[in-house]
């Protein structure tokens, strides 16, 4: 098994808060990821709650702002289905509220034509013969995917997969 550097230890909190700037500059973040980041850094929850706070008001972190570009990035790269984009959202300790609203913005349009792309592209690959097994995988994998089990039905019966 390969050592692992030993972590740095950043006793100072204005170089601290430095650094989570750039960390947040990168790319949007949540509030626990720079929390956990901070203590991995070593410093006390004092300092943390202050960097934190700072951070919140120079605009560097912003909740909601995090919790649409999880949205669009999950969805539009990833494919992610809602139920999925919530549970990862959850994780990440973000407000019910909060994913209720960046989830409204996903278009119910692009939302089906994904889950309709998802399903054409499995098909080829499903080797069941029986249609009723051939279905259950298919729906098996788009809820994987996290997306409705109504709505992967409806997309089912009308695309004749």
């Amino acid at each position: 098994m390969e050592d692992e550097k030993p972590k740095k230890k950043i006793t100072d909190p204005t170089a601290a808060l430095a650094k989570a700037e750039h960390y947040c500059a990168y790319q949007e973040r949540s509030q626990q990821e720079v929390r956990d980041k901070l203590y991995d850094w070593g410093l006390w929850p004092d300092a943390v709650e202050n960097i934190i706070s700072k951070l919140i008001e120079s605009n560097f972190l912003n909740e909601e702002r995090f919790a649409n570009a999880y949205v669009r990035g999950k969805f539009g790269q990833n494919g992610w289905g809602k139920i999925k984009i919530k549970q990862g959202l959850k994780l990440k300790k973000v407000s019910d509220a909060l994913i209720k609203k960046a989830l409204i913005k996903i278009n119910m349009d692009d939302y089906l034509a994904t889950l309709q792309k998802i399903l054409e592209k499995k098909a080829p690959s499903v080797k069941e013969k029986d249609e009723f097994k051939r279905h259950y995988k298919l729906k098996q994998y788009a809820l994987s995917r996290g997306f409705e089990n109504d709505l992967i039905s409806d997309v089912l019966k009308a695309s004749g997969l």
